[in-house]
């Protein structure tokens, strides 16, 4: 079977360079192998899609010198899969009334970035109760989580094990907004696309567990995982899309050669470009293995 990558970028934001530099090794660990490139673009959040952002992201991406396989695919045009796979998973699934803010204030312990853990409140409602509630609120839908430790392999960070019954309960497939999830989507895609390679920052390692969890609930073949460390800001913060400076746009607009982007991105990666080059010229050689499991900070930029 073919090895087959990914990158997936929101147009809700300018890319910056940590964006960029996750496309360069993503890229890299499927070319490298002689395996596939997709280009995933993760439009599905209408309300906070810019307008323009998509084009201008995938013109970016080429400047740098990535290609793909095929047309770009708009997750926007997916929506008839993700409710097939919800009709798929049939029982494990329930109606959910809870709002954000009640489910804080049930909260037991304090919560980090995953936010608060949902206890199941409407996991057990009854017929008539559901039919009331729906007098009032539209519900999201929520996957019955099972009990236990999920394990897996991470390319980067090694073996890893999350409990998320434990950690972040039943989690939601679809919003009440009608909106689906981010993990149903892209779990929905990666199996549908037949990915095989992810490679994204760290900061979606948690999120592993429950795609996981879907991916073997829908009868998909689970990728191989590579979770990269993220690219702080000189500030000590990660990068965010705010970080105008640091974005593509910005660095297109001064004018600079893209070639020197790659060569920084990949000396910060832990690999050795023979100077300003394109990501084509990295491929020989390319391991995994050479990528830091620290942060890595940006700044005072070589150009």
């Amino acid at each position: 079977m073919e090895e087959r990558g990914r990158f997936a970028p929101s147009p809700t934001g300018e890319l910056h360079l940590g964006n960029a530099r996750t496309a360069l090794l993503s890229w890299l660990w499927a070319r490298s192998v002689h395996g596939g490139y997709v280009m995933r673009v993760e439009d599905i959040d209408r309300p906070r899609v810019r307008p323009g952002m998509a084009r201008q992201q995938l013109e970016e991406l080429r400047w740098l010198g990535f290609d793909w396989d095929g047309e770009p695919i708009f997750q926007s045009d997916r929506s008839l899969l993700y409710e097939d796979a919800l009709r798929q998973l049939g029982p494990n699934v329930y109606e959910c009334f809870c709002s954000r803010a009640e489910i804080a204030a049930a909260a037991s312990a304090p919560h980090g970035d995953e936010g608060p853990r949902y206890p199941g409140t409407c996991a057990r409602l009854t017929g008539k109760q559901i039919a009331e509630r729906k007098k009032t609120r539209p519900p999201s839908l929520r996957l019955r989580v099972p009990p236990g430790p999920v394990t897996f392999q991470d390319e980067i960070f090694g073996p890893q094990s999350f409990d998320v019954q434990a950690t972040t309960g039943d989690f939601v497939l679809r919003r009440a907004d009608g909106i689906f999830a981010y993990q149903l989507a892209v779990t929905v895609d990666d199996g549908v696309m037949a990915i095989t390679q992810v490679l994204r920052g760290a900061d979606l390692l948690p999120s592993t567990a429950r795609q996981i969890l879907l991916h073997r609930l829908l009868g998909q073949k689970e990728p191989r995982w590579a979770h990269v460390p993220l690219v702080m800001a000189a500030s000590g913060e990660r990068l965010a899309k705010r970080d105008k400076s640091l974005s593509l746009a910005a660095l297109k607009a001064r004018g600079i050669d893209p070639r020197l982007i790659v060569a920084h991105l990949a000396r910060i990666s832990g690999l050795d470009p023979p100077g300003p080059c394109e990501p084509r010229e990295l491929i020989e050689g390319f391991t995994l293995d050479r990528v830091p499991r620290n942060s890595v900070t940006v700044e005072n930029l070589p150009y």
